[in-house]
């Protein structure tokens, strides 16, 4: 399972990818707003020095919602730097243009998915990965990781390439139930990666082989 960081804070991207487990970045217009980052030469400047940090797959969103806006960004994303994933939204344009990106030979990630129904449509139009919202369908009552659940099946039994992104990660159980389905790829903040880190009896444990050692060393 690949790990993304789905922020636009440099110094959280820089962590991720000391921590050794890091695949990829994931931004939005929201996240960019976020860390104070507006206009178009703060934002290529910025996904530029994303793509300083990290080894691949910087996903980088679309502003357009019209077929010919959309491609003209995505190949202008595209040129920036080879990491960059062109992020498109899940709307009939969006589709449009994945397919014809996709012929291109420029990557995307079709985002705002919330059904298995829009996951096949990205899928025949070439999409690399969709992006599943499995937050977002929990606020609503819906079971968020049944969706992600359904799109891996449809996508093995028909041999799709497209990756599945679960996206809107809110914490660690999201993030293991995700692995358990056979999720591609998970994206979520810097807290729900290093949550993995944290076990109660690993904390015992470590405190007790320290206090034997200082022991058995007469401190």
């Amino acid at each position: 399972m690949k790990f993304f960081i789905d922020t636009a804070n440099l110094a959280e991207i820089q962590e991720a990818y000391d921590l050794g487990v890091l695949d990829g970045v994931t931004t939005n217009p929201s996240l960019m707003a976020k860390e104070g980052i507006s206009g178009d030469e703060q934002v290529i400047a910025h996904y530029k020095a994303i793509c300083d940090i990290v080894d691949d797959k910087v996903s980088a969103e679309v502003i357009s919602t019209d077929f010919e806006g959309m491609i003209r960004e995505g190949k202008e994303l595209a040129k920036l730097d080879d990491k960059i994933v062109v992020k498109i939204p899940m709307i009939k344009e969006g589709v449009k243009a994945i397919k014809y990106l996709h012929s291109e030979g420029i990557r995307t990630n079709c985002t705002l998915i919330f059904s298995a129904g829009q996951a096949l449509l990205a899928a025949k139009a070439g999409a690399t990965y969709v992006s599943p919202f499995i937050g977002r369908l929990d606020d609503i009552s819906f079971d968020g990781l049944e969706l992600i659940e359904q799109i891996v099946h449809i996508y093995r039994t028909y041999d799709y390439t497209t990756e599945v992104l679960a996206a809107s990660i809110r914490h660690t159980m999201h993030l293991i139930k995700c692995a358990e389905i056979g999720a591609d790829v998970a994206t979520c903040p810097l807290k729900v990666i290093t949550g993995l880190l944290n076990h109660p009896l690993t904390d015992k444990g470590l405190a007790q082989f320290l206090a034997d050692h200082a022991k058995a060393a007469g401190k």
